[in-house]
């Protein structure tokens, strides 16, 4: 069942699964995605006594902005404000984080600026360190990375709002060259990206994590803080598809300088971007075994 929890700027939609006081793990999907990737992972989370809740994010199926005139901003440190604001509307205290792609961003982010919140990390495809538009990319990543270069052309914005659900179908299978989908898997995970703002938050996504549209100035503490890719003071662990065909596993190599506390990184043999949906057992082992160590 779906519930809602307000926070300044959206009404966030989210799952809860197991009892209301256990230790509670949020989890956070990534684009293009939505909360119910993490369907296979959750029952044996919740047959340990946890409770998992998985927010969707904004412009994300029924999450919504509260004001019309809010600005439609897929800035990394608005959607890491988004996560702060959902955790502290629970008021259950600090919590685990589990986050895949734009998720591992977010997480990484609330790790680093909100300790006090987080409990541990596990973040899945994409590494930390990854939020300054100066940063170096091998040519191998900045082909990967087409999509996001298109995006930031009008034309890149028409194409996916005349075909948000071939495109992005065509990123599921390029990303995970041995996961062979089950297309009601992705359809149903599609109707999520009808939100009416999903085509501005992303876009607008992709576009500032480049330098190529303005920053929230809501947001400029919190932008600038991000921009020197601080120190996580959590414990952390990180899960890498071999085969990963959206952000390469050389992307999350060599970042044990910015843990403070214990960290761990694996590289997955044979698994592509979405590794919940194509190995769940290992993810669910990672989990529990970073947790488990708290």
């Amino acid at each position: 069942m779906i519930q809602y929890i307000k926070t300044s700027r959206l009404n966030i939609a989210y799952h809860s699964y197991g009892l209301n006081d256990a230790e509670t793990i949020i989890l956070i999907h990534g684009w293009p995605d939505d909360a119910l990737t993490w369907k296979t992972i959750i029952p044996p989370l919740v047959n340990k006594n946890y409770r998992c809740i998985t927010p969707f994010l904004r412009g994300c199926g029924l999450t919504h902005f509260l004001n019309a005139q809010t600005l439609r901003s897929g800035q990394l440190a608005a959607l890491g404000q988004d996560l702060v604001e959902f955790i502290t509307a629970l008021n259950i205290g600090s919590v685990h984080l589990v986050g895949h792609d734009w998720g591992a961003r977010i997480a990484y982010n609330t790790s680093a600026l909100r300790p006090d919140l987080v409990n541990s990390l596990t973040a899945l495809s994409v590494g930390y360190g990854t939020n300054n538009p100066n940063q170096k990319l091998s040519f191998t990543q900045v082909q990967q990375y087409w999509y996001q270069w298109f995006f930031a052309t009008e034309r890149g914005r028409e194409t996916l709002a005349a075909d948000r659900k071939g495109f992005t179908r065509q990123l599921w299978q390029l990303w995970c060259p041995g996961w062979h989908f089950h297309e009601t898997e992705f359809e149903t995970t599609a109707q999520s990206f009808d939100n009416q703002d999903w085509i501005d938050i992303t876009i607008d996504s992709y576009r500032n994590r480049w330098g190529n549209s303005a920053n929230d100035p809501d947001y400029d503490s919190i932008h600038n803080q991000l921009m020197n890719a601080p120190k996580i003071n959590v414990p952390t662990t990180v899960l890498h598809g071999e085969c990963d065909g959206a952000t390469l596993p050389e992307t999350s190599a060599n970042k044990e300088q910015f843990f403070t506390k214990d960290y761990q990184r694996f590289v997955i043999p044979k698994v592509g971007h979405f590794m919940q949906r194509e190995d769940p057992q290992t993810v669910i082992t990672a989990i529990l075994n970073r947790i488990q160590k708290v």
